[in-house]
């Protein structure tokens, strides 16, 4: 008798535990639901470097080095007197097709450099190696524009030219970083920092085309 009722008991807290792992894994899904469903509502912020700054910034985008797609450095102090963008792309986002516009873009207006810099921390959609990537972008769409290799964009473990992006401490101002593939920072001639743009705004933008024209 002893023996049936601690068997209860045991059959009944199991019950208990699975049912709160199922409401535990059900509200997981709600909330991955919720945010998928709230991504295209944040994907078009805009930001512009205030007029007047609070703090310098510690150092210029042209004080960086990194590699290319193909493992060779780049000096990005050759890029002086010009503009910059800059991309975190993947292969397998609803934004990929993004390329095609990009490439457009810079077949326009080639006086403006595109780095486009691979990265995995959105859903997991640039799970290729570089070589993997080089190849995807240039047979799908014939991306001629500079694709660096592929780094860290957001979270502690973040390249050192996306800690400069995201942290006013170093660019003077911004603390954004990436909210999913495809945002966009932009600098000026001088390697300011000016703007940054979500993935939803592209090439064509009004609020792009305003802060390049300035």
């Amino acid at each position: 008798m002893h023996l049936n009722a601690c068997n209860v008991k045991i059959k009944y807290k199991i019950l208990i535990l699975l049912t709160l792992i199922t409401m535990i894994v059900s509200l997981m899904k709600i909330g991955s639901l919720l945010t998928a469903l709230a991504l295209p509502f944040t994907q078009k912020v805009a930001l512009e470097r205030p007029t007047e700054v609070s703090q310098l910034a510690e150092k210029n985008f042209f004080s960086f080095k990194m590699k290319g797609i193909d493992g060779k450095e780049i000096d990005f102090s050759q890029f002086k007197g010009k503009k910059i963008v800059v991309l975190n792309t993947a292969s397998k986002c609803g934004y990929t097709p993004q390329y095609a516009d990009w490439e457009a873009f810079h077949k326009a207006n080639p006086e403006i450099v595109i780095l486009g810099f691979p990265a995995n921390e959105f859903g997991g959609q640039e799970p290729g190696t570089n070589s993997e990537i080089a190849s995807f972008c240039l047979k799908n769409y014939g991306v001629s524009f500079q694709m660096m290799e592929k780094v860290v964009v957001k979270g502690a473990g973040k390249c050192d030219l996306y800690q400069w992006l995201s942290d006013k401490s170093q660019n003077g101002w911004n603390e954004k970083e990436p909210t999913w593939n495809f945002c966009k920072y932009v600098i000026n001639e001088k390697g300011e920092l000016t703007n940054f743009f979500a993935s939803g705004i592209k090439p064509t933008s009004a609020e792009f085309q305003a802060a390049l024209a300035k």
